[in-house]
């Protein structure tokens, strides 16, 4: 498989930034940002960073979290919840700008740059979706869709209708964290955004798809569906 670097950025405020990357080994096709789950930049989210590579995408995920390390959060999550609501709009598009930056600078152009987030990601993608002109997103069981998950952050309910590029939602329902009817309510929402959208449910996967493979390759396949459909 393709092997995921780390580098720091630089950024105009005088803050600085840290990307895990991975590039394909040959033609790009075009650019995906990942937004990681709420652990951070664990090694799941480089193993699906170097998928995406391997699939022609040049891929890039920022680091939400500015404090963060090259290791993932406590595996019991401590202080996981805490670094969730310190996140913002704000630095939530700040950061991924200056992914999107970094991936024109490599000659992605707009219509060819795509989103994928999963947990608090999957929240986020949906956050930068809704003000930003991308190709295509994908948001991977987001939650906040009615509570949002962060004073800082929008209902999701409450942005899905801004979206104005295709947009998926993949959403587990096994142990009720999201529940079906907020589902349904961010599809009602989704339905009156100019541009395609659509929310898949998956009654056997839980919100991070561990629970049952067959969904969580389904979902997979889907989500580079999307990407190969709308990112051209």
């Amino acid at each position: 498989m393709i092997e995921t670097r780390t580098d720091t950025l630089a950024l105009t405020d005088g803050t600085r930034l840290r990307l895990t990357f991975a590039e394909p080994e040959n033609v790009v096709r075009g650019g995906i940002v990942v937004l990681h789950e709420d652990r951070g930049v664990t090694e799941r989210v480089r193993i699906l960073v170097a998928a995406l590579a391997e699939e022609g995408w040049l891929t890039v995920a920022p680091h939400l979290y500015h404090e963060d390390t090259d290791h993932e959060a406590d595996p019991a999550g401590e202080g996981v919840d805490e670094r969730v609501r310190g996140l913002s709009g704000e630095s939530v598009l700040n950061d991924t700008d200056a992914a999107f930056v970094w991936l024109a600078d490599r000659g992605v152009t707009e219509d060819r740059q795509g989103i994928m987030g999963f947990d608090i990601g999957g929240t986020a993608a949906l956050v930068v979706a809704s003000q930003r002109r991308l190709g295509a997103a994908v948001t991977v069981g987001g939650d906040g869709i009615v509570t949002p998950v962060s004073t800082e952050l929008p209902p999701l309910v409450e942005t899905v209708g801004e979206v104005s590029c295709p947009w998926l939602g993949l959403y587990g329902e096994m142990g009720g964290r999201i529940p079906t009817e907020e589902m349904e309510r961010l599809r009602a929402a989704a339905s009156g955004a100019g541009a395609i959208t659509d929310v898949v449910r998956y009654p056997r996967a839980d919100h991070r798809f561990d629970a049952d493979p067959e969904s969580a390759e389904e979902a997979w396949k889907r989500a580079r569906n999307w990407f190969d459909l709308h990112l051209r």
